[in-house]
Formats: structure tokens, sequence, C-alpha cells
């Protein structure tokens, strides 16, 4: 059994209703009743605080691994620099122009070899538990000192 209710909207509110209705193809009885049945809902509130806390949740976690990830690289990148800086003499001047020549063929290989590694989808971080899994731990110990 239905009750028939009428009511007035604002000209503005009114015409978003008919518009939403028309694209949907559905009357504009049916948009109503449902606004009313969320509105009205006991625990419509509860289950929109549900999802946005498991939203919340998800992107937290998201952001921890993005966080671990960018923690690994800055210490790959910072352990690199630091071997490269200690274990490379500087050159002589006579030798600055072949060294940049070389630097660049060098430059173009990581770059080709990188986006290789990309489109394969490998990552230094599965590398690295995989690597760590696989290592005894009084190797680990000895190569951080």
């Amino acid at each position: 059994m239905r009750i028939k209710h009428t009511f007035r909207l604002p000209a503005d509110l009114s015409g978003r209703l008919a518009d939403y209705a028309a694209r949907k193809r559905v009357a504009q009885t049916q948009i109503v009743e449902a606004a009313l049945l969320s509105f009205l809902s006991p625990d419509g509130s509860e289950r929109l605080e549900a999802a946005i806390g498991r939203r919340l949740d998800r992107l937290s976690r998201q952001a921890d691994r993005l966080e671990h990830h960018v923690g690994i690289s800055n210490e790959a990148m910072a352990l690199f620099v630091r071997f490269w800086l200690t274990t490379t003499p500087p050159l002589p001047d006579t030798a600055f122009a072949a060294a940049q020549a070389s630097g660049r063929e060098r430059y173009r290989g990581f770059v080709e070899s990188l986006g290789r590694r990309m489109e394969t989808g490998a990552s230094l971080a599965r590398e690295l538990s995989e690597d760590m899994k696989a290592t005894p731990e009084h190797v680990t110990e000895n190569f951080d000192k």
C-alpha cells in the first residue's frame, strides 16, 4: 500500500532531481523514496562510518608500505654514494674527457637496464626481502660493520 504525499521543493533542487531521474531513466518518486530510506535508516551513518574507516585503514597500510619502500630506496642510494665516494679516486685533468664519454655510455646502459627492469615489474624491496630470507644472519651482521 502506498500513501500519497505532497510537498514542495526549492526550484534548484527540483531541477536537479528531474535531471538525475532523466539521466538514470527512473521515476523521480523512486529517487526520493531511496533517498528517504537511506536518510531515515537507523544504521546508515554507522555503515558510512565503517566504510570510511575501512578505506582509511587501507590508505594507511598503503602509506606505510610506501614509506617502507622510500626508506629502502633512500638507504640504497646513500650506501651506493658512500661506497662510490670512498672507492673512486679523483681523475687527473688529462683523463676527464675520456671519463665523461665513458660515463655517458655507462649512464645510457643504466637507463636501458632500469627500463627493462621496470617493464618486468622487478623491485629492489622484493629482492632485498628474498635475499634476507636466503642469507644467514652472521653474514648480514658482518656486512653492516
